[in-house]
This record gives structure tokens, sequence and C-alpha cells, in this order.
């Protein structure tokens, strides 16, 4: 088994509804088990300003599926729950990131291990780090580390409220 961590994220058609839907999907994967989930937090757009804010969270899974099947199942995921994508960074029903599969670093035309931009992004950082504040990113930083630079940014947690 292999554990894997995956953003989620909403800002259309009740975003809170939506993150917990997406919960119950991942745990509905095959060969896949749902092992922890975030609180939500609530975070201004980034890169399109015109639109609502997002409810985020992050939940860490394990799973028997390969990286390139388990993204393909994600977007499968997005799809069933009505994902377009307009134009970079539109709004959207559901978004579904794959951040970290074990220690795997891979770059192909489908799939960028570690995403990419997750160490630059406070809505998937504080989460990480409320589920996995052990975790050591490949690059040898720990989440909780680059988190703490975000703690004082817009994000809010809804920890009051769980997916």
């Amino acid at each position: 088994m292999a554990i894997a961590y995956i953003a989620l994220g909403s800002n259309l058609q009740d975003p809170v509804k939506q993150v917990s839907r997406a919960f119950d999907a991942l745990a509905q994967l095959p060969a896949t088990r749902l092992l922890l989930r975030s609180s939500l937090y609530k975070t201004a757009p980034v890169g399109y300003d015109n639109q609502p804010d997002f409810i985020n969270a992050v939940a860490k899974i394990d799973t028997l599926l390969e990286p390139t099947v388990l993204l393909r199942q994600l977007l499968a995921v997005e799809a069933t729950f009505g994902r377009e994508r307009p134009f970079p960074n539109a709004p959207r029903v559901l978004d579904l990131d794959l951040l970290l599969y074990d220690q795997i670093a891979m770059h192909t035309p489908e799939l960028i291990l570690p995403h990419p931009r997750m160490h630059e992004r406070s809505f998937v950082l504080l989460p990480l780090a409320e589920i996995a504040p052990d975790l050591t990113l490949p690059n040898g930083k720990s989440v909780v580390e680059l988190a703490t630079q975000y703690q004082q940014s817009d994000i809010q947690s809804l920890s009051g409220l769980s997916a």
C-alpha cells in the first residue's frame, strides 16, 4: 500500500457539501482506504479573483493504485461532480489534486509529483500540516515549517465544521 495526500477544493454549489461528498467518494475508490481528513478551510481564490471563496481540505489515503491510475480516478470523481475547465483557475464544483504519493518524485506529461505548487499554497499546507505534522516533503522541508509562514494569512480554519 502507498500513502497519498489529496487536496480538495470547491467554491460552487454549496462547497462544504461538495467537499464532504468528495471525502466520501475518495473512500469509495477501488483498492483505496481513506485514513484521515483535515478540517475545512475557507480561502480567497487564487489566480482569478472574480469568484466565490473556496472551501479546502486535505485527505490522507492508502492505496494499491499506481500514481497515474489514482490521478485518473480523481479526474473521474471530478467529472461525476460536474467539473468543467473553461479557463485556468475558473470556479469549480470540485478540484482534486494529487499532492504526494509516498516519497515518489515523477514528471510526466500527465502527472508531476510532488505537486509543483503545493509548497506555496496556504490552502494546501495548513490542512496538510494538521493531518500530517511529521511529514517531510521530498525537498527536505517540514510541512509544519512551510505552513507556519501562512498562519497569519487570509485562510480561515473552520475547525468547528468538518466534512
